[in-house]
């Protein structure tokens, strides 16, 4: 969220920003699975949450009708798709398991499970910190992580833009997983809707690749992931697309209450009738003085 109120405060100020945002298709697990579904339906909530957010900034600055918030933010999954070869283990038989079902298709995503950030070009941070300020402010999570820059390489230094080994990084990442050479001149100006809607189009047919019928050979993994975004932010389902292809499970995921186990709350319940004016739970301990 804290990405979404950036771009916001960069709409208010008449300065563009842009942020592209990997994430895995599904998060670890089954994706049918009740655990991996609760994930998806919060993660459709906070993407829904973060593009309203630029949708009313860009009403508060009168942009909404030129601009959209795909123009600012977007979200990509990794996938790969490869032809049948002499090579290939043959898929079992007719079954109908997903399993069986991703070999004949020949395709599954790519897990994603590494932290990393490129900054304008300029500062990259990797490590196993989650891109959030809970893991990145160094005072509650045990995480661990490097950030590197050149300082003759800043942002800006002589009236030009970073291009040192932080900016070839990025463009050894983008052709690699575009799949093939980044020349285009506005694959220079990440920031610039020029490039995010470029990027966003090859996410897309990637995508297409990936999902169609035909089986085909993928030469760029990067895929946009497979939600529609409209012009005021609202994500729904990819038309065609409520579930993942193959392995089944909403890709919006579903709303799933969690279930207490008075069982196994130890010395501690959570008693919730009756405080619906206080709006939240009310640990009661065991022997407690009153």
């Amino acid at each position: 969220m804290e990405i979404a109120l950036k771009i916001a405060e960069k709409i208010r100020a008449n300065q563009r920003f842009a942020a592209y945002i990997l994430i895995p298709m599904w998060p670890e697990g089954v994706p049918t699975g009740a655990p991996t579904q609760r994930i998806l339906f919060w993660q459709q909530k906070t993407m829904q949450m973060m593009y309203q957010t630029i949708h009313n900034a860009l009403i508060e600055v009168g942009m909404d009708k030129t601009h959209e918030p795909q123009d600012y933010l977007n979200f990509f999954c990794l996938g790969n798709r490869e032809a049948s070869s002499s090579n290939s283990a043959p898929a079992a038989g007719s079954a109908n398991t997903p399993q069986e079902q991703s070999k004949r298709s020949r395709r599954f995503m790519i897990y994603v499970h590494s932290k990393g950030m490129i900054v304008d070009d300029e500062y990259v941070i990797i490590g196993s910190a989650n891109i959030n300020q809970r893991s990145m402010e160094g005072t509650r999570d045990s995480e661990i992580a490097m950030g590197g820059f050149q300082r003759r390489h800043s942002l800006g230094k002589n009236g030009k833009p970073a291009r040192g080994q932080v900016y070839g990084y990025r463009k050894s990442l983008w052709s690699e997983h575009t799949g093939g050479p980044v020349e285009e001149e506005c694959f220079d100006r990440p920031e610039s809707v020029e490039c995010v809607r470029r990027v966003r189009a090859i996410g897309e047919e990637n995508w297409r690749r990936f999902a169609g019928e035909a089986v085909v050979e993928m030469k760029g993994h990067l895929m946009k992931y497979p939600v529609e975004v409209d012009l005021m932010g609202r994500v729904g389902p990819l038309h065609g697309f409520a579930t993942f292809p193959d392995v089944g499970g909403n890709i919006l995921g579903s709303y799933i209450p969690l279930q207490q186990n008075l069982n196994n709350l130890g010395s501690s319940i959570a008693i919730q009738e009756n405080v619906n004016s206080l709006g939240s739970l009310i640990p009661i301990h065991e022997n407690l003085t009153i």
